[in-house]
């Protein structure tokens, strides 16, 4: 893994900031995208950097295709290398189904489906020219699921299922590996500022009675960018603690 570039959207906070910390502490740079909380990124690189690791954070609008190939050029030039690219960033917008807007709905797919593709086309060249590449989008159970209240974000989550399976198709003869990773609920900022009575009601539907930790769906990501993981394509690895398996 040493010597490697990955490229980690949502990468500073959250499951994103620990797939960049789990990569990097292995010899990986990292490039982390987020989309505007300067401090938590700079807290994160800075912390990450003292340990002698090397990660780099950009700021910008993955649903920007411009600025996906501008990223992706960036690596190239300063690295020589885009090995891996891990497509975390989502964006949850919540309204009632009569009520969403078409605003709304134009948002959660230009972040969860639009966004994942934009990078992966900017990628897909260096990869193959090198023989190798390992590409890992991140889903969600509410694809699965669904939610009467993230009618948009579960569709673009879908989705997410056919763009794995047929860029794996496109890709399968040029070294490059693309799979999902599904994660369930986790403990994130978002899930722990929930007021304690829905923490319960949630914890109380997964069947392994708590909600995961960002480093357990890291690790599954790990997995998946391994030279030793190069038989797996297309692949949809689900991390929920059961929750997606229903009553």
């Amino acid at each position: 893994m040493k010597g490697r570039v990955a490229i980690v959207t949502g990468g500073t906070r959250g499951i994103g900031a620990a797939v960049t910390d789990l990569l990097s502490e292995e010899g990986v740079h990292v490039a982390a995208v987020y989309a505007g909380n300067h401090d938590a990124a700079h807290a994160l690189q800075e912390r990450l950097t003292g340990r002698g690791s090397s990660v780099s954070v950009h700021a910008g609008d993955i649903g920007d295709p411009g600025f996906c190939r501008g990223l992706v050029a960036n690596l190239l030039e300063q690295h020589g290398r885009v090995d891996h690219l891990v497509n975390n960033a989502g964006l949850l917008v919540e309204n009632n189904a009569y009520r969403m807007t078409e605003e709304e709905w134009n948002a959660a797919l230009r972040v969860n489906l639009s966004a994942p593709w934009f990078l992966a086309q900017a990628v897909l060249r260096p990869m193959a020219d090198a023989g190798f590449g390992r590409i890992v989008n991140v889903g969600s159970v509410t694809a699965a699921m669904g939610s009467p209240v993230e009618v948009g974000y579960g569709a673009a989550k879908a989705g997410l299922v056919g763009l794995t399976r047929s860029l794996a198709r496109a890709v399968a003869r040029k070294g490059i590996t693309v799979n999902l990773v599904v994660p369930g609920i986790y403990e994130t900022d978002m899930t722990l500022s929930m007021r304690p009575e829905a923490q319960e009601a949630i914890k109380a539907m997964i069947p392994m009675g708590r909600r995961g930790d960002p480093s357990e769906l890291a690790w599954a990501v790990r997995f998946l960018v391994d030279d030793r993981a190069s038989y797996v394509t297309g692949s949809v690895v689900t991390v929920d603690g059961g929750i997606s398996m229903g009553d």
